[in-house]
């Protein structure tokens, strides 16, 4: 194949793993959530095998199924998006990353206030939402930074733009990159601007920037580009992959932008991968527990979907998974979720299969250098013989 479109709908589960419960997690389930809702309307990938796929019993079966699916079981320690998307590009990650449940340790805060000559406020885990109304105007008065975390792998610094413009915040996230190594590498460093007042509330502004750690090992993305492929880069992933193993990139200030950015890629004559990743599915529904959002998204993308694939060359091959859970109705916390994902192919190449339950979403990585003629060692296991007519 010439062209592969890999588009990961940050956090789209579609059902309790079997050791969901050693992550406190039950009956969750991201998908079957979004499909009590009126706002799902997916037809495009039910028709290509959405609904066919194990234990998705409740979205409608494809009688002529058009694509391949497949329902992926993850093989690592974690339900975060850096553990997912490395397992996805062929790392499976046997120990899970450093979680502050309490707080971060003074072994770490000591350092960086004195790298930053700022203070530290809240040192807990919570809602980012929720964290910046209640420390926003000490923040304002004083200039300390808001530094959190949640149940995820994430150190988080959120500051007002008039105080600490984006730019400063961004070199804070730097120094404590530098600090967060060894046993408190955690999987990423969070800038969190926001803007707004006391009167009126503050509100997260689209300035995010994540500082991950490198992948401990070589990932697909570092396969593709080495073999003088391209390897395209479509929103978080360049921070989730720390900039490693990538010849293009692009930013994005939300899904739609993100799908009109990977239309602009697709205009183009490349050979490899376009590496996708849609982050208002997690960051403004999941996590924030709406499921009419959700859903409404999940509507958008599979319009999308539809005229995308068809769109497409000979030598084209689309797939969409995820990278966990964030089941929008599991009100117990406002986590991710441990969770199946599902995934879909597309092609005019591609036969009507499904691939059962698969042990690890390595196989994608597996599946996408084959693909492509690349070689590439990982635990996953490629399917592109099964789904090749």
């Amino acid at each position: 194949m010439k062209r592969v479109f890999l588009f990961v709908l940050d956090s789209c589960g579609c059902g309790e793993a079997p050791d969901a419960h050693a992550f406190g997690d039950y009956n969750v389930n991201t998908l079957r959530s979004c499909a009590t809702s009126d706002k799902l309307h997916v037809p495009n990938m039910v028709s290509y095998g959405l609904g066919n796929i194990d234990t998705v019993d409740y979205l409608g079966k494809a009688e002529h199924q058009k694509g391949a699916c497949a329902r992926l079981q993850e093989a690592s320690m974690g339900k975060d998006t850096t553990i997912g998307h490395w397992e996805i590009a062929g790392i499976v990650s046997p120990n899970p990353l450093p979680t502050y449940p309490n707080g971060f340790p003074e072994e770490i805060l000591k350092p960086f206030r004195e790298a930053t000559g700022r203070g530290v406020l809240a040192n807990a885990p919570w809602s980012g939402t929720e964290v910046i109304a209640k420390y926003g105007e000490e923040h304002m008065k004083t200039g300390d930074l808001i530094v959190y975390t949640s149940a995820d792998s994430v150190f988080q610094i959120a500051a007002h733009e008039d105080i600490v413009p984006p730019e400063q915040l961004y070199e804070y996230c730097r120094i404590a990159r530098k600090l967060l190594v060894g046993k408190h590498g955690v999987g990423r460093v969070i800038a969190r601007p926001f803007i707004g007042n006391p009167k009126d509330g503050f509100t997260r502004t689209s300035n995010r920037h994540d500082f991950s750690l490198e992948p401990p090992a070589e990932t697909m993305l570092d396969a593709i580009k080495a073999a003088g492929l391209d390897m395209l880069a479509v929103g978080k992933i360049h921070d989730i992959f720390a900039g490693r193993g990538m010849t293009e990139f692009v930013y994005t200030k939300g899904n739609t932008d993100g799908l009109n950015k990977t239309l602009d890629y697709a205009a183009r004559d490349f050979h490899g991968l376009c590496f996708i990743n849609l982050v208002d599915f997690d960051m403004l529904y999941g996590h924030r527990r709406n499921i009419d959002g959700y859903a409404a998204a999940l509507t958008e993308f599979d319009g999308f979907f539809g005229k995308f694939v068809e769109s497409l060359g000979e030598d084209d091959i689309v797939m969409v998974t995820a990278d966990h859970g964030c089941d929008p109705a599991y009100t117990k916390t406002t986590d991710h979720t441990r969770e199946y994902v599902p995934l879909l192919i597309a092609g005019k190449k591609v036969k009507p299969v499904n691939l059962g339950t698969r042990t690890s979403f390595a196989d994608i990585a597996a599946t996408v250098t084959e693909l492509l003629g690349v070689k590439f060692s990982t635990p996953g296991k490629s399917f592109a013989g099964e789904i090749l007519g």
